[in-house]
């Protein structure tokens, strides 16, 4: 669909099931992009707005968006975003570069992939131990950036084709990196296949990304936006990981971005105990049920009332917000 509010597409049915049977959870109505800035010469025209409304699937229990924007409008050459530029992010994925080399035993005989590799933030710290590393990101930018510091990158989407390219090459990572991206890919059993195509037999893929549960405890509808389009729990995440034939073994709860998980995934090794527990945890929230959702849209609806209810009375007093 292309109108006035840009290049988009609606989406009927879950992301990772196919069901049909989505609950509406929000309604945030429209929105620009979160990292469409515009130039000042370009103020009058405004930025294009687009519907930002989630869901849940009542079969496999995913949050997700009910619109999808073209990836060419959201990273763009000129996409603002640098990993790099936090020196906290930097800290966080210096150390789980390095647990991983002494996990995995990596050599400069292995090989590491990032997927979402942006300026190669975390990659690098890779190439500094001697262990072979390429970068994924459709962002020309902060690819650019990467190459500058000495980490090879491919400017382009991660997709199963590309996994397939790659995988003829001989190039199979035995450990494969995704730090928030399996909830912006648009394909989202495209790209579970790609990992499962490319990664090597004994390797493993780490993967990053908001919690839902951590995002409904906190009332975190702020972080709902449109590259976001997923929005996992351990349950869907389970869900949509064997039904490409890959084995979620360990789980980790990580305190960025308001609360996130790490997910260890393999193609056979044995579950760890951490799985078990957090899955029997959501499942004692309720995270496969509806109330769960629905109680998250009472609270956000609530905090919205308030925050009206606020700007309202700081205008009648006459007060001004600088943002």
């Amino acid at each position: 669909m292309k109108s006035d509010q840009g290049q988009h597409r609606a989406c009927d049915r879950c992301r990772s099931c196919g069901g049909a049977d989505l609950l509406g959870v929000l309604n945030l109505g429209e929105a620009p992009l979160a990292d469409g800035l515009i130039r000042p010469k370009d103020t009058a025209q405004g930025s294009a707005r687009y519907p930002l409304e989630a869901a849940v699937c009542r079969t496999c229990w995913l949050m997700q968006l009910t619109t999808t924007v073209a990836p060419d409008e959201l990273y763009c050459r000129d996409y603002p975003y640098y990993s790099s530029f936090s020196d906290e992010w930097l800290e966080h994925s210096r150390r789980n570069a390095l647990r991983l080399i002494d996990e995995e035993r990596l050599t400069e005989r292995d090989l590491v992939i990032e997927v979402a590799s942006n300026d190669g933030y975390l990659l690098r710290n890779f190439v500094a131990a001697g262990v072979p590393a390429l970068g994924i990101d459709p962002a020309a930018g902060p690819a650019e950036a990467a190459q500058a510091v000495g980490v090879p990158t491919i400017v382009d989407f991660f997709s199963l084709s590309l996994a397939q390219r790659l995988r003829e090459q001989g190039r199979r990572p035995r450990v494969i990196v995704a730090n928030n991206v399996l909830a912006h890919a648009t394909d989202t059993n495209d790209f579970v296949a790609g990992l499962k195509e490319l990664l090597h037999a004994e390797g493993v893929a780490s993967l990053e990304f908001p919690y839902l549960v951590d995002l409904i405890d906190r009332c975190e509808f702020d972080t709902i936006y449109h590259e976001h389009l997923c929005y996992f729990s351990l349950t869907s995440a389970l869900a949509l990981f064997a039904r490409h034939g890959l084995t979620i073994h360990r789980v980790e709860r990580l305190a960025t971005h308001g609360g996130s998980l790490r997910l260890h995934v393999s193609h056979d090794r044995p579950a760890q105990p951490s799985v078990a527990a957090l899955l029997m945890e959501e499942e004692r929230r309720g995270v496969a049920s509806p109330d769960f959702y629905l109680g998250f849209r009472d609270a956000t609806q609530m905090a919205c009332g308030s925050l009206r209810d606020l700007l309202g009375e700081l205008r009648r007093r006459g007060r001004s917000i600088a943002a």
